[in-house]
């Protein structure tokens, strides 16, 4: 039985106060989910305050991203060793904005994946096609290139480490949400890759979030697919309220 994740991407968003604020309603309000593993993922500035915060508590940090290389004259830059050091434990990688603002490769994402491995951080690697590539039939081309172009190179034992978020580019932000079947669809397509190339154990041990428009009132009918295993929360992650009822309703 995979252990449902929710994640919380925060993105450009909070002030180390309001940070604070933020994750101090949640430990209080989540301190006895037990079944749901909790992560919330501030922005850089925010890790080592948000960190202190939720020592001791049944909350997970992670951070947004990350550069591959360990050190030197990379200006903005933040290693994985730098991410680990602030008490991380996950890191977002390739997420769609990454990809489509910053213009990241599945080559740049496959380094940073390596990288955190290396540190000992734990991979959560996006994946997901654009509205004019669903609407041209090609989801599943895109989904095995971002797939196999970001796993390249690593182990079985690697995966055991990684997570995967499918987030729909279509439907990030814009309240649109892929159908509970739609979003099946492709969570087992992805699962079948893993099994293909690293086995069948791996495949089914592999968590597999859905990000895009996730809110409180659609998670629990996403989450009664067999292959979603949690989500990557946007903006439903920026206020107390609504991220506490969506870890709640993924509790049994």
């Amino acid at each position: 039985m995979r252990k449902p994740i929710i994640a919380g991407n925060w993105k450009m968003n909070k002030t180390i106060t309001e940070a604070l604020e933020l994750v101090r309603n949640l430990s209080i309000e989540l301190k006895d989910i037990k079944d749901v593993d909790i992560l919330v993922c501030p922005a850089f500035t925010a890790l080592c305050s948000v960190a202190q915060a939720i020592e001791g508590s049944n909350i997970k940090l992670g951070a947004q991203n990350l550069f591959w290389e360990e050190k030197g004259a990379f200006t903005g830059e933040v290693s994985a060793l730098m991410v680990k050091d602030a008490h991380c434990e996950y890191v977002i990688i390739g997420h769609s904005e990454r990809r489509s603002i910053f213009k990241e490769t599945n080559d740049y994402v496959n380094k940073k994946i390596k990288a955190a491995l290396k540190a000992g951080l734990l991979p959560i690697l996006c994946v997901g096609e654009r509205l004019d590539e669903r609407e041209d039939n090609k989801t599943f081309d895109v989904i095995a290139d971002h797939v196999h172009g970001a796993l390249e190179g690593l182990s079985a034992d690697d995966l055991k480490n990684i997570i995967i978020a499918y987030e729909p580019v279509w439907a990030i932000g814009t309240g649109k949400v892929a159908t509970p079947d739609q979003a099946q669809e492709v969570h087992a397509f992805i699962r079948k890759i893993v099994a293909d190339n690293f086995g069948k154990e791996v495949s089914e041990g592999l968590r597999i979030q859905y990000g895009g428009s996730v809110k409180p009132d659609n998670v629990k009918i996403l989450m009664e697919k067999p292959d979603i295993d949690g989500a990557l929360v946007g903006g439903a992650s920026l206020k107390a309220e609504s991220f506490i009822a969506l870890v709640q309703a993924c509790s049994k």
